[in-house]
């Protein structure tokens, strides 16, 4: 007898990818009911305080609509579909819940434990495109590329971009300091060992080995002596506005800011001022505190801020791990093994 699986992608993680991966993965009888959400096309929701999605955060849609969605599924796999207490009282059958990311803030998860429901992610699928894109956004901001591009796109040759006084450093040069010791943090020294710069690693919540290719240090050691400060960290109550007046105050002033985490690790108030006042060279980001970044944005009026639209961890690699990780877990669950990433 086949068992139904609710899978709600999106035109990133589309459901039929998910399904073709089941096929090879999973190896049972499966039913699928395929729903795909308007994101990235669509803006999620950052947060669903004043809402019946109040407590989750980066979503699309309503529980009402993944309540339909998932209405006599056994098992549900999602990427962006808000879960809480109205779609799990509308569906008591449910038995499993995959979320194809590293960070489920789109569901309630206690209340998915107290049911005593299978609650699985999928950490790390992201990781080789966020470090790769880290290095892109690294060179992006110190070797100009950017301003080089936007200049030649509204008819103008930068040769200026060629003089002494304004021609970039090249890594081999460099200090440069991850915050951070995760999934991404801790690939970047290796990605990076070929280009040559020195690397400094804080994580307060992991003890980061040192190695020929990495030397663990304090934060205010790493704010001082990196010439490129790039944050790997989760955001939590602790460290949202790490980088803030004081530590922009504190790098040097021919020092880039790359954020590729979140958003809400930088006070971008704070940042717009440093940039203008000559306290660090440049940054790019590819999050922001607020998203969609407003178009008036003063960050955008900076020639020495690269700024992309949170697509670091956009790559096909990402797609079919996500998809593969899933569908692993679902031949766990059906098969009455533990799963491999449990949550909760």
């Amino acid at each position: 007898m086949s068992r139904l699986v609710a899978i709600i992608g999106d035109h990133f993680m589309r459901p039929h990818r998910f399904a073709a991966a089941f096929e090879t993965f999973a190896n049972h009888d499966l039913e699928t009911r395929l729903v795909e959400l308007g994101w990235p096309d669509e803006p999620m929701r950052q947060s669903g305080a004043g809402t019946p999605e109040a407590g989750l955060a980066e979503y699309v849609g309503t529980q009402a609509e993944t309540a339909e969605a998932v209405a006599g599924a056994e098992l549900c796999v999602t990427h962006l579909a808000p879960i809480g207490e109205a779609v799990l009282d509308a569906n008591p059958q449910l038995g499993f819940i995959g979320v194809a990311r590293g960070g489920p803030v789109n569901i309630d998860v206690d209340a998915v434990t107290r049911r005593g429901i299978c609650l699985v992610n999928a950490p790390g699928r992201n990781k080789t495109a966020v470090a790769e894109y880290t290095i892109g956004l690294m060179l992006a901001a110190t070797r100009r590329i950017a301003a080089g591009y936007h200049a030649l796109a509204n008819g103008r040759w930068r040769g200026d971009l060629y003089r002494s006084d304004t021609a970039g450093p090249e890594l081999r040069e460099l200090t440069v300091g991850l915050i951070g010791w995760g999934r991404i943090g801790s690939l970047l020294p290796a990605m990076l060992a070929p280009f040559g710069p020195r690397v400094l690693v804080h994580d307060p919540y992991v003890k980061v080995p040192d190695t020929a290719l990495a030397k663990a240090v304090d934060f205010d050691t790493l704010i001082a002596d990196a010439d490129i400060v790039s944050l790997h960290a989760r955001c939590n109550a602790a460290n949202r506005h790490m980088i803030g007046q004081r530590a922009l105050a504190a790098m040097r002033n021919h020092a880039y800011l790359i954020n590729t985490a979140r958003g809400d690790l930088v006070d971008h108030a704070a940042l717009y001022s440093a940039l203008m006042a000559g306290e660090i060279a440049g940054c790019a980001l590819d999050t922001f505190d607020a998203e969609p970044l407003p178009s008036d944005s003063p960050l955008l009026e900076l020639e020495q801020v690269v700024a992309t639209p949170h697509i670091a961890g956009a790559s096909q690699y990402t797609i079919n791990r996500a998809a593969a990780i899933m569908a692993d877990e679902v031949g766990c669950f059906l098969r009455g093994d533990p799963p491999h990433h449990p949550v909760g």
